[in-house]
């Protein structure tokens, strides 16, 4: 249909609107991204989009796919930069969980099963950010989850066809930015409070 592909079109240019800005950031040397963490959710993100398009995703996978390689070519900037290329030994598991995700699509047959685990890998992802944003909250700006969640709404209703394998990681991956963007609200208040309440007592 027409306007799944105008959907899909949207969606692509919201990923360009979310990853300029970080690029001419990184560019600037202004950010200094971890390679390792992005070669992960690089990887992640294209073999998800590979994923769809086995499934049946059609034009609705493509923002998916152009996401897997920005975010790969984010990952190069931060090793030709010499950005942070420290590696712990959880980069190493949810790199090997990353891989481990090929030979499970290619032996069970079943593309569904790789999605899940690159899914949940992606989400654990958000751990470290999360955290960060409870006791950082003005150090993340909610309007760039925003635009991921905006996204990732327009590529589920885009997708041709509709099954778990499509489905799933967008609609993961929406939620988590919501719930992130609702934590950043509810503690930036928070804390405005608690500076304004130290600010009345030391007048």
């Amino acid at each position: 249909m027409f306007y799944k592909e105008i959907l899909s079109v949207i969606a692509v240019v919201l990923t360009f609107i979310a990853f300029v800005p970080y690029i001419r950031s990184i560019l600037r040397n202004r950010t200094r991204p971890h390679v390792f963490s992005w070669i992960i959710w690089g990887s992640t993100t294209f073999i998800v989009f590979l994923a769809q398009l086995d499934g049946g995703g059609g034009v609705g996978a493509w923002p998916i796919g152009i996401s897997g390689i920005i975010t790969l070519y984010i990952a190069f900037l931060a090793f030709v930069r010499t950005s942070d290329k420290s590696i712990t030994q959880l980069d190493w598991l949810f790199f090997s969980l990353t891989m481990a995700s090929l030979p499970l699509w290619f032996f069970t047959n079943d593309a569904l099963w790789a999605v899940v685990l690159l899914t949940t890998v992606d989400l654990l992802g958000f751990g470290p950010t999360v955290r960060k944003a409870y006791f950082q909250p003005f150090e993340e700006e909610p309007i760039f989850f925003f635009i991921f969640m905006l996204r990732n709404i327009l590529v589920i209703f885009a997708l041709e066809q509709y099954s778990m394998t499509t489905v799933l990681f967008p609609a993961a991956i929406a939620s988590a930015c919501f719930c992130l963007i609702l934590l950043l609200i509810i503690r930036r208040r928070v804390v405005s409070k608690e500076n304004n309440a130290r600010a009345q007592l030391n007048e």
